[in-house]
């Protein structure tokens, strides 16, 4: 038999714990941009023998179009036909190499394909589309089990930190139209959301558990922050272009993020496994480290997370489809700043999708050694 690791939660609990998500790609205006842990994008890839080596990728689309004022949705915007439209593809190419049988690593190479359509950004005339692609902000980390999981088969915790760094394109551009002088078009900055990359150095902090409830059914959890202590990338957003009001949001900012999802994964078969949960992901109003200007649209969203996983030996499919309940932009900083200078209450708005659709594929090659295991446990670990 497989060392426990090889085999743990496999048909159980093959959990996608990615910030892939509501998060992390650009949710729509909101600038939640594709992420996901350093230290590997589910349980069963983190629990690994020494030397056991597991590759994937994590695709994610979505479709941002909802606009919303705080709680609020403005669904004029769609009616008049005002709305801002992202759509969003990711992969996200994966390697988790087991170092022993509790410390493990992982590096993340994502990769993005955006597209955005609006009015505002071109003159308020006609609606046309910018575009960015490319590779996105590397990252790599590593991640420690605080139980030895054989002999805590039925529930651990583990923790990790990693880096993000700024490899992808924090100035992409593309052409605005009706912008320039008597109304030509320009070459300019793609907005915020559909940045590949953010600009700046970040710091990764993460944890994840299981703990069986009972025979196939097992509660779990994770979650991430985003260090971002860059303020500003430097990079011209030419919104003070459209409002005098707005000079104070005229570079954009590397704000921090965050993620946290739980539920539960029951197993239906050997080869088949079923979750639901829940996730909150955000864009907060204010760093935890370093300062808070330039422009950044804050945002989070509460999303229900039904979610299917198969596996044959040592290959693993999943599919989450998480399905937004709450969603919510906040007064940011600069908003704040203009409504005291003005006197006028100012929250800015910001398009939402109503659901992601996240599908990942994995591999493991198993180099741990063979050991015995109750075979009590097989029912539920196989």
């Amino acid at each position: 038999m497989k060392i426990l690791h090889a085999k743990l939660l496999l048909g159980s609990m093959l959990i996608t714990l990615s910030i892939n998500p509501i998060a992390l790609n650009a949710q729509g205006c909101v600038a939640i941009r594709h992420f996901s842990s350093c230290v590997g994008n589910s349980l069963e890839n983190n629990l690994l023998g020494k030397g056991d080596l597991q590759i994937g990728m994590n695709y994610r689309y979505f479709k941002s179009f909802r606009h919303f004022r705080g709680t609020e949705e403005e669904s004029d915007r769609v009616t008049n036909n005002t709305e801002v439209i992202n759509h969003s593809h990711a992969w996200d190419f994966f390697l988790t190499y087991g170092i022993s049988e509790r410390f493990y690593t992982s590096i993340t190479i994502p990769t993005v394909i955006n597209a955005r359509s609006s009015l505002y950004e071109h003159g308020r005339e006609e609606r046309n589309s910018t575009f960015s692609r490319g590779l996105a902000d590397i990252r790599a980390g590593v991640g420690y089990w605080l139980l030895d999981p054989i002999k805590h088969s039925d529930g651990n915790m583990a923790v990790g930190i990693g880096i993000k760094l700024p490899t992808g394109n924090y100035n992409a551009t593309d052409i605005f139209y009706n912008v320039g002088p008597e109304g030509s078009p320009e070459v300019r900055p793609v907005d915020q959301s559909i940045q590949p990359g953010d600009g700046g150095f970040g710091l990764t902090v993460d944890f994840q558990f299981y703990k069986k409830m009972t025979t196939g059914l097992f509660a779990y959890g994770g979650g991430f922050y985003l260090l971002n202590p860059r303020e500003t990338n430097g990079i011209r957003t030419f919104r003070e272009t459209l409002s005098p009001l707005l000079e104070n949001e005229a570079i954009m900012a590397v704000p921090d993020q965050y993620s946290v999802r739980t539920g539960l994964s029951y197993s239906l078969s050997n080869a088949l496994s079923t979750s639901l949960g829940a996730r909150f992901d955000a864009v907060p109003v204010k760093d935890l480290i370093g300062g808070n200007e330039g422009f950044r649209r804050p945002g989070n969203v509460l999303s229900i997370e039904p979610g299917l996983a198969y596996f044959l030996h040592n290959l693993t499919l999943n599919l989450n489809v998480p399905f937004a309940v709450r969603r919510d932009r906040p007064q940011s900083v600069t908003d704040r700043q203009t409504e005291i200078s003005t006197g006028t209450p100012r929250n800015g708005d910001a398009a939402f999708a109503d659901y992601l659709i996240n599908f990942g594929i994995s591999y493991r090659f198993t180099k741990s050694k063979t050991m015995e295991i109750d075979p009590s446990l097989m029912d539920t670990f196989n």
